[in-house]
């Protein structure tokens, strides 16, 4: 471990753990970033190495009120909220393999060294995770394909990436609203040579019937194969459904919830974005204005002083304070809108999740 950044010393020393492992964010195409639950199991490993436990509940406590810290954590919007499922299903899945160390080695001390030593092994595992759904899944894309993707996923980039290699396909991939998340991607891809397009998100139905497959990630899979993932995936499933087009999940393992969600309202609470909030922006009149942004052109006046000119951008749409905002980040898919499941362990159909999690967690 490296020394705290001073930044985060008055987090717990959990957190600081956390967010030293995710590394600061850089672009999207950074290869050694490391997934929020990867994290999240290499800052409990830590608990485990600094814990003056003396019992088995006592170690698990602790690892308890960490997992808890990091929730909190990511709930209050620091780590964009819509992952801490993952994170949840991460620390979780982390837990039940102490108690199983716990019972094959009943000795405390030969439990605590084995936790450490399989722990990181674990660990290795999982960042490994996207090089093994890349290779899994590749295959489904074939010379002269187009794939319709939503959002940015980088298990889903490694998987194009990994096909790019062999194969001549196009992408057509959703803007991404509020985050442009689909936009940005969308450089990345063409910076690898792949002939990629970007449609508005209301364009799904639009395009749909011009692809081959639709391919996007997820930031859970739920018990009964279904995943919640970034707003409007839904929508896209259904889309796909009704053009006969297969609708391909790639996810890791770790991401994998007991979570039984049968409505959107069943989802858990999210933090992240400020779902209150949502600047709308009217684009065709900022590119009538010239795409004018953000002013800070100085101006003269009649004395020859200058000014700042107001900050403005053309083309805000200014919404009453009385009309309600609804922002959700994210939405989930029923599983039979899904087709397959790209996954660490194997292509899986959405029924095939249930008995993975049993096998998971027993």
């Amino acid at each position: 471990m490296t020394d705290p950044d001073p930044a985060t010393e008055d987090y717990p020393i959990v957190i600081q753990d956390l967010l030293h492992y995710l590394g600061p964010r850089t672009s999207l195409d950074d290869k050694s970033a490391v997934a929020l639950p990867v994290a999240a199991i290499k800052a409990l490993l830590q608990v485990v190495q600094r814990s003056k436990a003396n019992t088995m509940m006592g170690l698990q406590d602790e690892l308890k009120e960490s997992s808890q810290s990091m929730l909190d954590y990511a709930l209050e919007g620091t780590l964009l909220g819509r992952s801490h499922i993952a994170l949840a299903s991460g620390c979780e899945l982390f837990l039940k393999y102490i108690t199983r160390t716990f019972l094959e080695t009943p000795d405390f001390d030969a439990c605590k060294g084995q936790v450490l030593e399989r722990g990181e092994h674990f660990a290795g595992i999982s960042l490994a995770a996207r090089d093994r759904i890349a290779n899994v899944g590749h295959g489904f894309i074939r010379d002269g394909q187009t794939v319709l993707t939503h959002g940015w996923s980088r298990v889903v980039a490694a998987l194009l990436l990994k096909a790019a290699e062999t194969t001549h396909f196009d992408i057509v991939i959703l803007e991404g609203r509020p985050d442009a998340a689909g936009a940005k991607a969308a450089a990345l891809y063409a910076q690898e040579g792949i002939p990629t397009k970007v449609v508005l998100d209301s364009a799904m139905g639009y395009v749909m019937e011009s692809v081959d497959l639709v391919l996007v990630g997820a930031e859970g899979v739920v018990e009964n194969g279904g995943i919640v993932n970034k707003m409007g995936t839904f929508a896209l499933a259904v889309n796909a459904q009704e053009s006969n087009v297969p609708f391909y999940v790639a996810a890791e393992s770790y991401k994998f919830a007991r979570l039984y969600p049968l409505h959107q309202k069943d989802l858990p609470t999210m933090g992240g974005l400020n779902q209150q909030h949502l600047d709308f922006v009217d684009t065709a009149s900022w590119h009538r204005t010239g795409r004018e942004g953000p002013s800070t052109k100085k101006q003269e006046n009649k004395d020859t002083s200058t000014q700042e000119a107001p900050k403005t951008v053309s083309g805000i749409v200014t919404i009453p304070k009385i009309v309600k905002v609804d922002n959700p980040p994210c939405d989930y898919t029923p599983a039979k809108y899904i087709t397959l499941l790209f996954t660490d362990l194997g292509v899986l159909t959405p029924s095939a999740v249930s008995d993975e999690l049993i096998r998971l967690y027993q």
